[in-house]
């Protein structure tokens, strides 16, 4: 790789991966809907752009020329809080990547990786059993799935290569959404009673550093219309993670299992396998999540 694309670049993922890439020595066009990046610095091998990726016509006259060999895409509104179930959002978030693809396409882009999400096989989990009542809660990974399922037909199609990242749960410094790690370290922050479900659902978490290296080596040394799951290699009980993060910081203020209800699905841990991703593009986690845990309570406590 010597020049590649990230759109959603300003955001929690995308600003790391920039960031990777950059040290990595790979030309960075960076594109967000802001007029001025709030995480990306500016360093040489960054550009940064405007750009409103729903937008074709202009997306493609920004990309026309620019000898791009591959297209990251992070770009995605309502990926965490109530978004999450706003299902036209979702299906035109998926929609858009499809566009994405076809207009990188059109521009010569040979390579295309999405930012996917292990919630695409919650949902295929949810949704195929018999009975199933899945919550509105799933419609964030359902236009995951979508935008997955469209794009290997369109890629196939067009002869781009494409390939999936399915990030488990990416946590870390400089993240800013409501999502469950953040979420408890500012309730152990603030001494807010620490309230769980039971903890036996299978989960895993990967550090933000971990993440934008997996991007680079899977974006690098991936196989075509191959998915590739980002964990830490060793997916256990929630509860597990739980203790991990109270134990170590939490002091006298103890979590509490059973409070919350469980209404999810519980994958097997061989869907969070990373076999796959090791063999073929030599990325395996190396921030243990005590470590990670720590890093993200220190900033929350600085910011």
């Amino acid at each position: 790789m010597k020049k590649v694309v990230i759109t959603g670049a300003d955001g929690f993922v995308g600003a790391a991966t920039c960031e990777y890439f950059l040290d990595k020595g790979v030309e960075v066009l960076a594109l967000d809907i802001s007029d001025q990046p709030k995480k990306l610095k500016n360093r040489i091998g960054l550009t940064y752009k405007r750009a409103d990726v729903c937008d074709s016509d202009t997306l493609y006259d920004i990309l026309e020329g620019g000898g791009y060999d591959t297209f990251i895409h992070f770009a995605w509104l309502g990926s965490a809080g109530e978004k999450r179930k706003d299902y036209k959002l979702q299906l035109k978030n998926a929609e858009m990547t499809v566009e994405c693809l076809k207009t990188a396409s059109k521009a010569g882009v040979k390579r295309f990786v999405c930012a996917g999400s292990i919630m695409e096989r919650e949902v295929a989990a949810a949704v195929s059993t018999q009975g199933s009542k899945p919550s509105t809660a799933y419609i964030y990974g359902m236009g995951k799935l979508i935008a997955h399922d469209i794009c290997k037909c369109v890629a196939a199609e067009l002869g781009v290569e494409l390939v999936w990242p399915m990030i488990t749960n990416a946590y870390g410094a400089g993240e800013l959404s409501p999502r469950f790690v953040n979420t408890t370290l500012r309730k152990i922050i603030n001494g807010e009673k620490l309230q769980f479900t039971s903890g036996t659902q299978n989960y895993d978490f990967v550090y933000i550093d971990d993440v934008a290296r997996a991007f680079y080596l899977i974006a690098q040394n991936g196989k075509p219309f191959c998915e590739y799951v980002i964990g830490s290699s060793k997916a256990r009980p929630l509860k597990e993670f739980i203790l991990e993060m109270t134990d170590a910081l939490a002091g006298d203020n103890k979590a509490i299992f059973g409070d919350v209800l469980f209404t999810g699905t519980d994958l097997p841990l061989s869907a969070f396998d990373t076999t796959d991703t090791e063999r073929d593009t030599g990325f395996k986690a190396e921030i243990p999540f005590a470590e990670g845990a720590k890093r993200t309570y220190e900033w929350l406590k600085g910011i």
